[in-house]
């Protein structure tokens, strides 16, 4: 490794959207020329979802979107390798080695699990590979060995399991000391670093509908949840997104102004967010509390940022749209590098472990 590596990426259920964008996208856009970067899209993940399994032509569909957005966002696949999860044998077979290192009972106790699980209603009805998906996601990392791993926030119970399981094998098929200092485990002869998470600068960007009826918090935004303002997004498409946009109901019923909460109203989560004139936010959020402006006014001006942000990539995205054909190059050249390094760190844990017969050589 010539720079310090990263591994992040998505599982493709559609286009990506500003969450998106302020979890982990833009952190990726930065880094990449800093780091040697790895973005998988995780294909093979989408099929634990039951519903999603019976359409693979969606599937299909979504991890071209997904490639088509990354492009547009400015992940530049000259210096960054994109790449298709099902592509990489290496990551199905390390799944199953690192499986064998955590207890069914840990994966379970995993809150993201559990949170699917009961948003996508699954019950008890889900295959076995849903669970599988959080050992798969361990080996969607560790077989690229990156120091960093850019997130949201919803995402660290994974990586948390990827430590896990990066130290339990270092120390049970390398002979690293249980005392050693997470930052030493590869120094201190360990195949896998354990991996140290980067996260946006918003943890969790809510949706533009309003709070959950079980809890009364504002729900995330996600396209499943019908809240979403895509990257693609056409302009009419984002006004008409924000002018519907939910805002706090309390706040013409507040007989003091001073009642009036911003922090409940996702118009003014969304400014604080994208909105890079800093003083026009606080002072609006002044006259806002104090009743001396409107919801109108504030979403007017959220509708000029927000398309400010998206239209360049929008425009950036059709004119990749005109040439399928380079989109399944950059997939292939960088499923094609991708699986020279995943080969490698296959190679070297199967030699940790003893397992290493005879050479391999795959090509694509």
């Amino acid at each position: 490794m010539t720079k310090p590596r990263i591994l992040t990426g998505d599982t493709p259920t559609g286009r990506l959207h500003l969450g998106h964008w302020v979890g982990s996208l833009e952190n990726r856009v930065a880094l990449q020329r800093e780091y040697e970067c790895y973005f998988i899209i995780a294909n093979v993940h989408a099929f634990t979802n039951p519903s999603r399994a019976e359409n693979p032509g969606d599937i299909r569909q979504s991890v071209l979107d997904i490639t088509l957005d990354y492009l547009a966002a400015g992940i530049d696949p000259a210096v960054s390798t994109i790449f298709v999860q099902s592509e990489i044998p290496a990551i199905a077979e390390l799944t199953f080695l690192l499986a064998m290192l955590i207890p069914f009972s840990r994966v379970m106790k995993n809150p993201t699990i559990k949170d699917e699980i009961r948003d996508k209603g699954l019950g008890d009805d889900y295959p076995f590979g849903f669970p599988m998906y959080a050992v798969g996601q361990c080996a969607d990392i560790l077989a690229f060995r990156p120091e960093l791993v850019p997130v949201g926030e919803d995402q660290l119970p994974h990586l948390e399991l990827c430590c896990y399981v990066a130290r339990r094998f270092d120390q049970q098929f390398c002979g690293v000391n249980s005392h050693t200092e997470d930052r030493d485990y590869v120094k201190a002869g360990g195949v896998f670093p354990v991996i140290q998470p980067k996260l946006g600068r918003v943890k969790r960007l809510v949706g533009t509908g309003g709070p959950s009826a079980e809890t009364g918090q504002l729900l995330k935004m996600s396209k499943s949840l019908n809240n979403a303002i895509f990257l693609s997004d056409e302009p009419d498409a984002v006004k008409k997104k924000v002018m519907g946009m939910y805002t706090d109901p309390n706040r013409k019923k507040a007989t003091d102004p001073g009642e009036t909460d911003p922090a409940k109203n996702p118009l003014w989560a969304y400014h604080e967010t994208f909105n890079p004139d800093k003083a026009w936010v606080a002072e609006t959020q002044a006259k806002y509390r104090a009743g001396q402006i409107g919801d109108v006014d504030c979403k007017r001006k959220l509708v000029e940022v927000l398309v400010a942000l998206i239209e360049p990539m929008r425009q950036r995205r059709l004119a990749f749209e005109k040439d399928p054909g380079y989109v399944l190059k950059v997939l292939k050249e960088g499923t094609a590098r991708a699986n020279v390094a995943a080969e490698e760190t296959l190679y070297l844990a199967k030699q940790a472990m003893k397992q290493d017969y005879f050479p391999r050589t795959l090509t694509l």
